[in-house]
């Protein structure tokens, strides 16, 4: 026997009707909060960044490919890593759908990563993913745009990230030599890309916006963290099933990787 509440198709209708008003409320909300990231001035990129491509190298200005907006997905994957991180993997697989509707409203959209172009393909290759994917290896693009770090940083509590300063990551986590595996949330997603926590969190996970008007690429919006939640499909699924997002831990895994041991 269930412990949820239960009640007549009237009485579901009834707080359903309540539950809408404030369903409204937040779209509107979200309007509006669309409309000030827009309205948020524009700062000029004179940074010649180069990325490596499917296509070969690169320049940003060329990853608009004809288009005057471009969307960076900041894909946590370093030189290091032997796999994709698997909260990135998660969000990624909704972006093949995605991508021809953005193309096709003036959007261009690419995934960067720091790791090496042959590693992106690899990994591409494996998830079934036809999205562009470039490589900032070698370039001061990640760092930047605030979604690289140095081992230094790390120690100094010099990592400001999300809009805030991270304290000093503890020195038994710096010095780790093997796989962190499974101490904690983020050693167990460290685990699954073949690092340590140190090494993991160098890269960190974002979303960038760029403008491109008479020659001049500006950027223009940059969300981190929990700011990517938005464009997380399976959580705005699961945000409407009957248990929500019913989690304990760290449950989801690189998609062809569920029903192993």
């Amino acid at each position: 026997m269930t412990t949820h509440t239960t009640g007549t198709r009237h009485d579901w209708l009834a707080a359903r009707i309540d539950l809408l008003e404030a369903e409204k409320e937040l779209t509107r909300r979200s309007d509006e909060v669309a409309r000030q990231r827009q309205e948020l001035p524009w700062v000029r990129v004179d940074k010649d960044y180069r990325f490596d491509t499917d296509a070969g190298s690169r320049s940003l200005a060329d990853l608009f490919k004809g288009r005057s907006q471009l969307l960076v997905y900041h894909f946590m994957f370093g030189p290091d890593y032997t796999a994709g991180c698997p909260s990135c993997s998660s969000i990624a697989d909704g972006f093949n759908g995605v991508t021809v509707h953005l193309e096709n409203h003036d959007v261009a959209f690419s995934a960067v990563s720091r790791a090496p172009l042959a590693k992106l393909q690899a990994f591409k290759q494996r998830m079934g993913w036809t999205f562009d994917w470039a490589s900032s290896f070698g370039s001061d693009f990640n760092a930047d745009f605030n979604v690289w770090f140095t081992e230094q940083q790390q120690r100094d509590g010099g990592i400001e990230y999300n809009y805030r300063r991270e304290p000093p990551m503890p020195e038994a986590m710096l010095t780790r030599a093997q796989p962190a595996g499974h101490e904690g949330p983020e050693g167990l997603l460290a685990g699954m890309t073949g690092t340590d926590v140190a090494t993991y969190t160098r890269d960190r996970p974002g979303v960038s916006g760029f403008v491109l008007e008479e020659g001049v690429i500006y950027h223009t919006y940059s969300s981190f963290a929990r700011g990517v939640d938005s464009i997380w499909g399976v959580y705005q699924w699961l945000d409407r099933a009957p248990k929500g997002r019913n989690e304990n831990g760290i449950w989801w895994r690189h998609h062809d990787s569920y029903g192993r041991g």
